[in-house]
């Protein structure tokens, strides 16, 4: 990602600096994450805590947001925020495990009875899915060419007429997490399992799948894609031919590049 290496240089600052306004005492970081920073902390009264500092751009600009929408129920605790430094105080999730430690099966279970109680109405300030499918469309082919076309003209086509279509023709908009996979699902003591990281969009319900079925988490094959496509869609009472129009839509779109990722094999099943 463009900007991160020279933004991780300012953590150490930003670190100090949060430490000092919230009375945080900072351990250590959990793994680097792809866009962002996070460290186990206590607080002043010695509970604890996590400090995640968000590297800035346009898919993760309004986690901060969502996470207060939800107010904890799904999702982790927002319990502070510091919008000039991209920092945010959070509940901390104990003991952590990611919800792929489950078979599959189970952990779909898990997210069929999550993603209903994430739909929550919505408005400003969050990005928009059409806005967000559009965005897509203005890159893609142009990406495309420029990466030596990756893979074949068929799918990039199939991408470009699904966003193409499904965009202005959406169902009621509620407030849906591009990137909610089995990874960002935890355990917790306050509830089994919490979500963490949103990428929050307002877009229709249909558009929730497109993560969980295109990721690799929960098993990367022909049969476990659409295992997960058919269960979350019958399950959720949502329209499976727009669910598998989205994820064939965002895998290309995020998976663009001159060496693609497993995504687009995704999208080779889900077309054919």
């Amino acid at each position: 990602m463009a900007g991160i290496e020279t933004w991780r240089e300012t953590v150490p600052a930003l670190v100090a600096d949060c430490a000092e306004r919230w009375q945080l005492t900072v351990g250590d970081a959990y793994p680097a994450g792809a866009a962002g920073h996070a460290l186990r902390v206590e607080l002043a009264d010695g509970s604890p805590a996590v400090l995640k500092l968000i590297y800035p751009h346009r898919e993760s600009e309004h986690e901060a947001d969502a996470l207060a929408l939800w107010a904890g129920v799904g999702a982790v605790r927002l319990l502070d925020r510091d919008d000039a430094r991209g920092a945010v105080l959070l509940e901390r999730c104990q003991p952590a495990a990611a919800l792929d430690s489950l078979e599959p099966d189970a952990a779909l279970d898990v997210l069929i009875g999550l993603l209903p109680r994430l739909w929550t109405p919505a408005g400003e300030p969050f990005h928009t899915l059409a806005d967000e499918a559009a965005w897509w469309l203005s890159y893609l082919p142009e990406r495309w060419e420029q990466c030596g076309r990756p893979f074949e003209r068929r799918l990039l086509g199939a991408a470009v007429d699904a966003l193409s279509g499904l965009a202005p023709s959406q169902g009621e908009q509620v407030l849906v997490n591009q990137d909610l996979h089995a990874g960002n699902v935890l355990s917790a003591e306050r509830e089994p399992w919490l979500v963490i990281d949103p990428k929050p969009l307002l877009g229709e319900r249909e558009f929730s799948v497109a993560p969980i079925v295109r990721g690799s988490e929960l098993g990367h094959g022909r049969r476990q894609v659409l295992r997960r496509l058919d269960r979350l869609t019958s399950e959720l009472g949502l329209d499976r031919e727009r669910a598998r129009g989205w994820v064939i839509g965002q895998t290309i779109a995020w998976d663009v590049d001159e060496e693609p990722g497993p995504g687009v094999e995704v999208v080779r099943w889900l077309v054919d």
